[in-house]
């Protein structure tokens, strides 16, 4: 699995995140309809969510840290501002990831009734992905122009085992998925 370059490792990963998200995006506009066949379905997106949002979150926070590092006492306005930002999306995230899992966790262990809020939080979480995740302006910039090659790769750090983690996870959202969503995988 290692001969993939990391570049198009992360961009693999990142764009499959993409797809399960849009894939639960579909499925809570559709709504279950308190169909507990939904459940499973639900469970391996969250499973999926979590694992990616963790390995994400890890590399946010170390993008940041090396940033700082980097700059040192020469942390002007813009890059302590952009830093900010960065750090609140994440504090953000954990708060809306926190609730998405206890939910889950409810519809694991305590079963369907649970659907119907897990859908609501669902949504909640997801309109926090997309209007507040995802590398922003001037963190990107400060990555590009401060990062080596080597500082990437550390940023990124995707082992073998997690690659095939996120692989494994990513098949079971698709495997778990309702018929009536006819979702197909990115490929």
């Amino acid at each position: 699995m290692n001969q993939i370059p990391l570049r198009e490792r992360v961009a693999n990963e990142r764009r499959r995140l993409k797809s399960v998200r849009q894939a639960m995006s579909a499925a809570l506009e559709r709504g279950s309809g308190n169909d507990p066949a939904w459940a499973p379905f639900y469970i391996a997106v969250a499973d999926y969510i979590d694992a990616a949002m963790h390995r994400l979150h890890i590399q946010d926070v170390r993008m940041g840290e090396m940033i700082r590092a980097k700059l040192g006492d020469k942390l002007d306005e813009r890059a302590r501002q952009g830093l900010q930002e960065l750090d609140e999306r994440l504090d953000g995230n954990q708060r809306h990831l926190q609730a998405f899992l206890e939910c889950r966790d409810r519809l694991r262990n305590e079963g369907a009734q649970w659907l119907a809020e897990f859908e609501r939080i669902g949504r909640d979480y997801t309109g926090y992905i997309t209007a507040n995740m995802g590398h922003h302006g001037a963190i990107t910039d400060l990555a590009q122009s401060l990062f080596s090659l080597d500082d990437w790769a550390y940023m990124a750090g995707v082992s073998d085992d997690e690659a095939r983690q996120e692989q494994a996870l990513y098949t079971k959202v698709f495997a778990a998925a309702p018929a009536v969503l006819a979702l197909q995988p990115a490929s």
